[in-house]
């Protein structure tokens, strides 16, 4: 009978390599296990085309070393194919793990639990984009995908500062995109209730609420509910985005407490920051918008459709979220 082995697909600009080797071959002898497989991601397609060779040779888990960007580019080959994920953190937000309260800078523990046995299934979101010529594409994400402060965020930050400064590399990006304060028309339906028409700065839509800095930015969502969430982003100036903030602020420290989760829950909503849930979310835009998918930048789309996956990955961990 042949051993099990394990792949590492990696983001060669982040990953530690040289120590994730070293407890990689720790477990590998602990777990007689065969020698791990090594496929660096190509920046051109975030990791899909190493996820590709990696199924063909059936490991018995794949070990994702990288932000969420090289994760969801692995999840999109890997999903529904029963061969679970697990997760070494080593990105800029690492949003995914956060969610799941995996360790960001624990790459022993993190390994450890590659080639333990307990994985759980998470649900992953697909989007159907349509872009302003007319070309139609498909794409998944696992944490986070949107028009508007996220996505500039996304498409205004180099790899470069994210390197070198972390979240931080964000903060120009966001301060410019608040200030200029640009509203954009859209309609939009959730499930198959009525189509509506608003004006917005932001559109978010959530598998998963926690950003980074514990941040609770969508207190219902959750990984494994078989459901997405909205969030609308609807500020009127500066008074708009003060009131956006203290909400956040707030859902932050009450979240600690069951009392404050149900009194988040009985106040979810105020003209700034509104949300919606459903298993589908369709929005059309006035003009062209920039999407963004778990912290990447997909260019331009006019036209989204977003749906569900219920448990369509499996995550290697002795944590469940």
């Amino acid at each position: 009978m042949t051993s099990p082995h394990a792949a590492v697909i990696y983001n060669p600009i982040s990953a530690p390599i040289d120590e994730l080797r070293q407890h990689i071959q720790l477990q590998e002898a602990r777990h007689n296990w065969a020698t791990t497989t090594w496929h660096p991601s190509d920046p051109r397609d975030f990791g899909s085309g190493a996820a590709l060779q990696v199924l063909k040779k059936q490991p018995e888990v794949i070990i994702v070393a990288g932000g969420d960007g090289t994760v969801r580019a692995v999840a999109s080959v890997v999903i529904d194919s029963n061969v679970p994920i697990a997760l070494v953190p080593c990105g800029t937000g690492n949003l995914l793990a956060r969610n799941l309260k995996i360790p960001l800078n624990d790459i022993a523990h993190c390994v450890a639990m590659a080639f333990q046995e307990d994985s759980f299934p998470i649900d992953a979101a697909a989007v159907e984009l349509w872009r302003p010529g007319g070309q139609h594409g498909k794409e998944i994400f696992l944490v986070m995908s949107g028009v508007g402060l996220d996505a500039d965020m996304a498409s205004a930050t180099s790899t470069r500062l994210k390197k070198y400064f972390g979240w931080i590399a964000y903060s120009v990006p966001i301060a410019q995109s608040v200030f200029a304060h640009r509203l954009f028309s859209l309609t939009y339906s959730i499930d198959e209730h009525k189509q509506k028409s608003t004006r917005a700065h932001t559109v978010i839509i959530g598998n998963c609420g926690t950003l980074s800095g514990n941040m609770l930015l969508i207190p219902t969502a959750r990984l494994d509910d078989g459901l997405l969430d909205v969030a609308l982003m609807r500020p009127t100036r500066r008074w708009g985005w003060a009131r956006i903030a203290a909400k956040l602020a707030l859902q932050g420290l009450m979240r600690r407490s069951v009392l404050g989760q149900e009194i988040i829950a009985d106040a979810m909503t105020h003209d700034s920051l509104s949300y919606l849930q459903g298993d589908r979310f369709d929005a059309t835009f006035s003009i062209p918008r920039i999407l963004e998918l778990d912290g990447d930048s997909f260019g331009l789309v006019r036209q989204i459709s977003a749906r569900i996956l219920p448990d369509a990955l499996r995550i290697q961990s002795s944590t469940s979220n």
